[in-house]
């Protein structure tokens, strides 16, 4: 094939095809997290504060993400690592052994929405407890794992449970309808749960409450009637 060059030449490059070729197949087919792929210098962090009754001091949660293929229609933030720090080092040997699998969970690429199951699923033979607002912790792994799912939701690996805007509403008539009833005023600081509401094996929170006959949770709209 003959090319007739109409400019004058400023300069030339030899290339080759089969390289070019390959070089552009890999720039179309997008990155993926697995094994092999090596930690930037730099990683989206965040870091979540665990305030658990049974112990001291605070526990903080830091997961930091890598973001594949950034500026393009397959951009995706995904886990990378995690860490947990805190001023007490009871604890030490085993939250380090922890996140230190739960980072190669994460870093072998894949579903790994499944961590969150598995984490909340752990109960403390000693007991759970409950935090502000009545939610209740089976063990400080399972709140582990709640952080992590809060943080999953965050970057839209996992699908939130939020109410919309006509169930909070909702709720919120119950909520009233149930005070007025018992002429109780006296609520759960910030989180607006009567005092001395049951425990909602739906959402884990303590927030369940007998309305007009029927056991009625004024968190998740839970009811035993239906």
């Amino acid at each position: 094939m003959v090319v007739k060059i109409e400019q004058r030449i400023k300069g030339y490059q030899v290339v080759d095809e089969v390289e070019a070729l390959q070089r552009a197949a890999a720039a179309e087919t997008p990155v993926q997290l697995d094994e092999t792929l090596q930690r930037p210098e730099s990683l989206l962090g965040v870091t979540y504060k665990i305030k658990s009754p049974l112990f001291e001091h605070a526990l903080y949660v830091t997961i930091n993400d890598i973001l594949l293929n950034a500026g393009t229609p397959q951009e995706q933030r995904r886990p990378f690592e995690i860490f947990i720090n805190s001023r007490g080092m009871e604890h030490f040997q085993w939250i380090v052994a922890l996140t230190r699998i739960m980072s190669a969970v994460l870093r072998k690429g894949g579903d790994c929405t499944f961590l969150v199951e598995e984490l909340k699923a752990v109960f403390d033979p000693h007991g759970g407890y409950l935090k502000r607002g009545g939610v209740y912790m089976p063990s400080l792994v399972a709140e582990i794992g709640a952080v992590l799912e809060r943080h999953l939701i965050a970057i839209g690996l996992l699908k939130g449970h939020e109410l919309d805007e006509g169930q909070r509403r909702l709720l919120a008539e119950k909520r009233a309808v149930y005070q007025a009833s018992q002429n109780a005023s006296a609520v759960e600081p910030g989180e607006g749960f009567p005092l001395g509401a049951q425990l909602c094996s739906t959402c884990q929170t303590q927030a369940l409450v007998q309305l007009e006959g029927c056991a009625t949770c004024l968190n998740c709209g839970y009811s035993k009637c239906g």
